[in-house]
């Protein structure tokens, strides 16, 4: 949350710790156990960042965070950390943010603007959660592609790429395995 200046990052009965702006670096990552408070941590970070006016680039796969779009309702913990901690005399309140959604395949959202060649097959493997005989595939694809000068743009080429190299395994089987 942000007040008087600062993020107010987490709070106890004694103590309210506080990230100053001006330490904040651009880039930062939060790791920890499932049910260690990693994505209250984005949300609460990305609404402070927010109300600086602060641009906030998240990837969010599993669509957790995507929620700052909307206003937040007041739920039993969260008003009882709020009465607790005196937080709206600090200017906690519910509110959007912001928020652009972005899809590789452009449909329900953003449409990204960076190619599957740029992303490679290493990277597009670990989006897509690739099993190693997939990973495998998709490297041989790429591999085509690049040797035969084919450009992969969007997820519609890389489905006709996958089809091509299908089609003609038996040509490309020897040399790429």
């Amino acid at each position: 949350m942000y007040t008087d200046g600062k993020i107010l990052v987490g709070c106890n009965d004694d103590t309210e710790v506080y990230l100053l702006p001006k330490l904040a670096n651009r880039h930062g990552v939060i790791a920890g156990a499932t049910g260690t408070g990693k994505t209250v941590t984005v949300k609460t970070l990305s609404e402070a960042f927010s109300d600086m006016g602060v641009p906030v680039f998240l990837a969010d796969m599993k669509g957790d965070v995507a929620g700052l779009s909307k206003m937040g309702e007041a739920s039993g913990k969260v008003q009882e950390r709020v009465e607790k901690y005196s937080l709206q005399e600090k200017g906690f309140a519910y509110k959007s943010y912001p928020v652009e959604f972005w899809d590789l395949l452009g449909e329900k959202g953003l449409p990204v603007r960076v190619s599957i060649s740029e992303i490679g097959p290493l990277l597009l493997s670990r989006i897509l959660n690739l099993t190693d005989a997939q990973q495998g595939v998709l490297n041989v694809v790429f591999r085509v592609a690049d040797d035969e000068g084919l450009l992969i743009i969007d997820i519609k080429d890389l489905k006709s790429m996958i089809n091509y190299v299908t089609e003609n395994k038996d040509r490309y089987q020897s040399q790429y395995g």
